[in-house]
C-alpha cells in the first residue's frame, strides 16, 4: 500500500472515529434528557397521589363546593393521562405539549379550590389538610427544580444536535429534535399553593 493509499485509510479512520464519538454523544445526551424526565414523573406521581387525599380530606367541609371539587379530579385524570404518555416519550413534541396543557389546567383547578379553602375558617385550621398542602407545595417546588433540569437537558442535547457538522450524522442516525416542557398556566396558577397558619 502505499502513501497515498495510506492518507486515504487514515482519513476514513478518522472520519469514522469522529461519526462514533458524535453518535455516542447524542445518545448520551439524549439517555441524559430522558433521565431528567424520568425525575419529573417521579414528582409527578407522587404530586397525583396527594390530590385525592386532598380532596378526601376537604369533601366534608365543602358540601357546597363539590363542582371544584370534581374539576380537581378531573383536571388529575386528564393530567395522570397525559403524563403516562409523555413517560413512553419523553422530548417528544405533542406528549410534551399534552402534558403542559394537562398541567396547566390541574394548576388552575388546585388554585380555585385553595381559593376555596380560604373561604372556611375550620377548613384552613384542619392539620390534615395543612400537612396536605405543604407536602403539596413542597412537590410542586420539586416539580419546578426536575422540569429545569429536563429542559437544560434538552437545550444541550438540541443544541449538540443541531450544531455544524454533528447535524449532518443527526439526521443520518435519525436523532430528532426534542421538546422542552413548558408551563401553560397563567402567573397566578404558576405559583405553588400557598399554605397559611392563621
Amino acid at each position: 500500500m502505499g502513501t497515498g493509499g495510506l492518507i486515504f485509510l487514515a482519513v476514513v479512520v478518522a472520519l469514522v472515529a469522529f461519526a462514533i464519538a458524535v453518535y455516542n454523544r447524542l445518545v448520551a445526551l439524549r439517555n441524559r434528557y430522558k433521565n431528567a424526565y424520568a425525575q419529573i414523573d417521579v414528582q409527578l406521581k407522587r404530586r397525583y397521589d396527594l390530590i385525592p387525599n386532598l380532596v378526601e380530606a376537604a369533601k366534608g367541609y365543602l358540601q357546597h363546593e363539590r363542582g371544584t371539587l370534581e374539576a380537581v379530579v378531573a383536571a388529575r385524570g386528564a393530567a395522570v393521562s397525559a403524563a403516562q404518555r409523555a413517560a413512553g416519550a419523553p422530548g417528544e413534541p405533542s406528549a410534551m405539549q399534552g402534558l403542559a396543557q394537562a398541567e396547566g389546567a390541574l394548576g388552575g383547578a388546585l388554585g380555585r379550590l385553595m381559593a376555596v379553602f380560604e373561604a372556611y375558617p375550620d377548613l384552613k385550621a384542619n392539620q390534615n389538610i395543612l400537612a396536605l398542602q405543604e407536602e403539596l407545595s413542597s412537590t410542586e417546588n420539586k416539580v419546578a427544580f426536575a422540569r429545569q433540569a429536563f429542559n437544560d437537558s434538552v437545550m444541550e442535547y438540541n443544541t449538540k444536535r443541531e450544531s455544524f457538522p454533528d447535524n449532518i450524522l443527526a439526521g443520518m442516525f435519525g436523532f430528532t429534535a426534542a421538546e422542552l416542557l413548558q408551563a401553560t398556566e397563567s402567573a397566578a396558577e404558576r405559583q405553588a399553593p400557598k399554605v397559611s397558619f392563621s
